[in-house]
């Protein structure tokens, strides 16, 4: 689309046709966005004269230039408004002589584009971007980082990538992500992995990978607010493949997910009622001080789901010891369970009836 626009409508950074252009103090005029990233960046030289600017450049609307390139957008013809060829974009990607900000524009309108199609997104995948996107992935610089993980979640949104995803190498970069990247790639890299899980073999192959589990329990301990969210989700979703449970507990999970559900984040309730599943997850859960407490607290404050995965946890932990069903008589679990049995959620009311047979020794040991 730029092409076809005269080149004095075009910024002088990003090449690309000015949305919002703007007058530096040293008289050329830059797309907002871009010249704006270039002051963030620390620089204080016009990047056009290289002569030094104030501290605290001002950016002048040019209100001229604005209107003059929206008249020539209302006439000029329609092949104007074609979209670009994705290779080209590629291109900028992959080329070493690329500046950060055309790589940064390349993956916004790619990004863009991806979001809602999936002609396009299965265009990208042919035109052989994901290695291109996934060295971005691999970068130092936090902002292309987090750009290319927005690309690439777009790209997972088929299930047919997913898979392909994984084979071209995908896990290994998101785990650099999650272990090395901003608090917002970290987040992403988590929600990617979530992502990629939806696809049963893709669980095994995440599950297994070096550091991948751990990394993401590490995130639940020390993340922030939606760095652990994420992390629970991931979770939640890759362990529904047994085998993860395990990996999971050996990982130093349960203690960590019974602290930040007692803090409120019910996501990690539902890992937790995965994790009772096995024997492993039981005996950690038994071990914590104050498992039962917490699980009752959720019991009388949480969300519908909280209370579901609640109850299963706790179905879980009673069903295999009698140790267990006496601190959650102690807690008067009976009495909450009575209660709940009116509820209109079927899975509490269900769940609470299975507790109140466990609860009552109505059950045989699985």
């Amino acid at each position: 689309m730029a092409t076809e626009f005269p080149d004095d409508f075009k910024c002088p950074i990003s090449l690309e046709i000015m949305s919002d252009p703007v007058i530096l103090s040293s008289g050329h005029t830059f797309d907002r966005v871009s010249i704006q990233r270039w002051l963030d960046a620390g620089h204080r030289t016009c990047p056009i004269t290289k002569l030094p600017l104030p501290d605290h450049p001002s950016l002048i609307p040019n209100h001229a230039l604005r209107s003059l390139i929206s008249n020539y957008a209302l006439v000029s013809p329609p092949k104007l408004q074609q979209q670009p060829e994705p290779q080209a974009l590629i291109s900028t990607l992959t080329s070493p002589s690329s500046s950060l900000d055309s790589k940064l524009n390349s993956l916004d309108q790619l990004t863009r584009l991806s979001k809602r199609d999936s002609a396009f997104r299965s265009k990208l995948t042919e035109s052989g971007a994901v290695s291109a996107v996934l060295k971005c992935i691999g970068s130092d610089d936090p902002g292309l980082q987090e750009k290319a993980l927005s690309l690439l979640l777009n790209l997972s949104l088929d299930d047919d990538n997913k898979v392909g995803l994984v084979a071209e190498g995908a896990i290994g970069r998101i785990i650099g992500a999650l272990q090395g990247g901003s608090s917002n790639c970290r987040a992403l890299a988590a929600t990617m992995l979530t992502s990629l899980a939806v696809v049963e073999v893709n669980k095994a192959t995440i599950g297994a990978y070096p550091y991948a589990i751990r990394t993401l329990v590490s995130l639940l301990s020390d993340g922030k607010g939606r760095e652990k969210k994420e992390a629970a989700t991931a979770l939640y979703a890759i362990c529904s493949f047994p085998d993860n449970r395990r990996r999971a507990v050996q990982c130093g999970a349960v203690p960590i997910l019974m602290r930040i559900a007692d803090s409120g984040l019910e996501r990690a309730v539902e890992v937790l009622g995965l994790l009772a599943k096995c024997k492993e997850g039981r005996e950690e859960m038994e071990r914590f001080e104050g498992c039962v407490r917490i699980l009752v607290r959720i019991l009388k404050n949480g969300s519908s789901r909280g209370i579901q995965y609640a109850l299963l946890t706790l179905n879980s932990l009673c069903c295999f010891s009698e140790e267990m069903c006496g601190e959650a008589r102690k807690e008067g679990i009976l009495e909450i369970c009575m209660g709940l049995l009116d509820d209109d959620y079927e899975k509490i009311w269900r769940n609470a009836s299975n507790l109140i047979q466990v609860l009552s020794g109505n059950h045989s040991s699985r």
